[in-house]
């Protein structure tokens, strides 16, 4: 008998984008990446890649038809951020479970998506979109400094900066509204957002299904930057904090109309409650899918598969714990050597994985985003705050070995 097929559009190639095969697979469908560039992939397996003009609708829609031909689709959807509309566009054009297109553009616009939410009640930053650094400097003079300059578009961190004066939001605003194209090379809005900088500790609600599974604790570098460097699950909140981050989250996805598969809602506790600063229409990046089920036994990735390939998703803990990871960051640019440490953070009491993401001779670049990690650790603890210990001391052992370019051999 012919599996059915469930349909991935692109893929995150690190984090556990890669997972979603094997989770396909699982649940005995057989996964079909469709791909711009298959070469891309060759970290993620378990599937069969097929080349498609995925900037196109069209084109995905005319794939999956094409696979239809062969065996019955049953779900269309993706691990990356930039592929949730088109993936949504062509589940709706076959029958197939998905959020409505028009919700997830407004969701990826980070300016439609705060109007949205204040018009819902949902509380935000005060925020103001800009597309020239005149409006951008006009819009930082009326909220007041320092405030945080991002683009409408992207995820990881990418573009993100707190700005304390008028000289570093021009310079910031400038290079950002400068860019016509992101990472993937994918035209983007030449836009940013202007908002107020919220205080205070940094949670994310992981929901499946307009439903809270769980709350992460977020661990930032130092700022200007809002480079994640470790989470924490699930958060050692209060009672009533818990209770009241987990009221923002589902108040905030039930107005996005986000009611199916996984949404990551990232908020701040500010001195008068919970303030949201954006909602995700995919699952958390940063390994907190893993995290989930290492404190838990929930596996978000196979129950967001489950979602949308139309089968019953019910989300029940077996175990209770907590989990962590922190990720290794190497301290500035050049080629790396070597990454030492790596079998003495992995025999430490309660980590359960070290992985390092870069090869030797690969050239590292702070980029002050998602890209400068080149590694974690993660750990699982009878509590959070155990799983944490051990995570940061596993960070510790670990050390990057680099090289200035000039210093390595051509």
């Amino acid at each position: 008998m012919t599996q059915d097929a469930l349909v991935l559009v692109e893929s995150n190639t690190t984090g556990t984008g890669r997972l979603f095969p094997r989770a396909a697979r699982e649940l005995g469908l057989h996964p079909v990446l469709l791909a711009a560039d298959p070469g891309r992939y060759s970290s993620v397996g378990g599937a069969e890649v097929m080349a498609a003009d995925t900037s196109s609708t069209v084109a995905v829609i005319d794939a999956c038809r094409s696979i239809g031909a062969q065996r019955c689709v049953v779900g269309v959807t993706t691990s990356s951020d930039y592929y949730v509309g088109t993936a949504a566009a062509a589940a709706v054009a076959l029958g197939l479970p998905a959020n409505a297109p028009a919700d997830l553009a407004a969701v990826q616009d980070k300016g439609v998506q705060r109007r949205l939410l204040l018009e819902a009640g949902v509380r935000v930053p005060r925020f103001t979109v800009a597309g020239t650094v005149d409006e951008v400097l006009a819009a930082a003079e009326g909220i007041g400094y320092p405030v945080v300059v991002k683009p409408v578009t992207g995820s990881g961190s990418l573009g993100v900066r707190l700005c304390a004066n008028p000289a570093q939001a021009a310079g910031h605003a400038g290079a950002t509204l400068a860019r016509g194209h992101n990472e993937r090379g994918r035209p983007v809005p030449r836009r940013v957002t202007v908002e107020e900088f919220v205080t205070g500790r940094e949670y994310s609600a992981e929901v499946l299904n307009g439903v809270v599974v769980g709350i992460t604790d977020k661990h930032l570098a130092a700022l200007p930057l809002f480079v994640e460097a470790g989470h924490d699950f699930p958060a050692q909140l209060a009672p009533a904090e818990r209770e009241s981050v987990a009221q923002a989250a589902t108040a905030a996805v039930r107005a996005l109309g986000l009611g199916l598969g996984p949404a990551h809602v990232e908020l701040r506790t500010g001195p008068d409650g919970p303030v949201l600063i954006e909602v995700n229409p995919r699952l958390a990046g940063g390994w907190i899918p893993r995290l989930v089920q290492e404190a838990t036994g929930v596996d978000l990735i196979l129950e967001t598969v489950k979602a949308f390939s139309g089968r019953a998703s019910h989300v029940y803990a077996t175990i209770r714990g907590g989990a962590a990871i922190r990720f290794v960051m190497a301290d500035g640019g050049g080629v790396l050597r070597d990454v030492e440490g790596v079998t003495e953070a992995s025999g430490l009491p309660d980590v359960v994985d070290v992985e390092i993401y870069r090869r030797p001779g690969t050239e590292i670049a702070v980029t002050g985003d998602f890209r400068d990690r080149i590694g974690h650790v993660m750990a699982r603890g009878e509590s959070a705050a155990r799983a944490a210990a051990a995570a940061a001391e596993g960070v510790l052992r670990i050390r990057p070995v680099l090289a200035a370019c000039e210093e390595v051999p051509a």
